[in-house]
């Protein structure tokens, strides 16, 4: 397990050439849970970068592939904006990071989302990317939206009509992941921006706690307005005393100010 960045803080952005701001607070926290031996999940919270990692291959191994990859993230980081070419590429190179971890040819692997500050000419946006089914989440108008989709055998399913939403949570195949940073295969990125809106909040995490607490729960979570700190605590609370039988990782990110507010 890995944590990098500041857990807990509130942030300006400054854009003087504009004179806007934009302000975010957030919070990151992890858990082992109750199941498992040790912890494989990694996350980087820091301006301008959020991300949560979800280890593959076992432990001592899967902690090595999330670590490579938010270590290449924060890498990549120089200045308060990032632009999206610069994730992709240090995904690219924590591929080449985790072939070299994997001497024994375990097949180690790690998921990887996240929302990134970056410029979009020259406003700033919200750039989310996803490799995997770790999730991010967009709260916003008492609404919580699912921002990422899942690159997994149940979303296939849930895609071709064969499973509801609701079932695919508790399908037996839940855990089978169709992409993945890792196994010497450069990775398959996918890319979307949101706007920067005043108020909204964001939730990035691991499926540990997407497993655990059903989607209304999250949103009751997020909707009742305690800090970032306080929510993301109270979330991987919620996933524990639902068993808490995978990792837990969660990053809970608000929008203070931004502009146009």
């Amino acid at each position: 397990m890995t944590a990098l960045g500041r857990s807990s803080v509130r942030h300006i952005v400054a854009l003087p050439e504009r004179g806007e701001v934009v302000e975010l607070s957030w919070h990151g926290v992890t858990h082992t849970g109750y199941r498992r031996a040790g912890n494989e999940d990694s996350y980087l919270a820091d301006v301008p970068l959020f991300a949560v990692a979800d280890g593959m291959g076992g432990h001592s191994h899967g902690d090595r592939a999330s670590d490579a990859v938010v270590r290449r993230l924060q890498a990549a980081v120089d200045g308060e904006f990032i632009e999206p070419a610069a994730i992709v590429e240090a995904l690219n190179l924590a591929t080449w990071d985790i072939h070299q971890l994997d001497e024994a040819d375990h097949g180690i692997g790690t998921t990887v989302t996240g929302a990134a500050l970056s410029l979009v000419d020259g406003h700033p946006q919200l750039t989310v990317f996803n490799v995997g089914d770790s999730r991010v989440y967009r709260f916003s108008g008492n609404e919580l939206t699912q921002v990422t989709t899942d690159h997994s055998m149940v979303q296939e399913m849930v895609d071709a009509g064969q499973l509801s939403a609701e079932q695919a949570e508790n399908h037996p195949d839940s855990n089978v992941i169709t992409r993945a940073v890792g196994f010497s295969i450069e990775p398959d990125v996918d890319l979307s921006v949101l706007p920067v809106e005043p108020g909204m909040r964001l939730l990035i995490c691991s499926d540990g706690l997407t497993k655990e607490v059903p989607l209304e729960r999250l949103r009751l979570h997020l909707a009742a307005r305690l800090s970032a700190r306080e929510t993301a605590n109270a979330l991987v609370d919620a996933a524990l005393a639902q068993g808490g039988r995978d990792n837990i990782t969660v990053i809970v990110v608000d929008v203070v100010r931004a502009p146009g507010s």
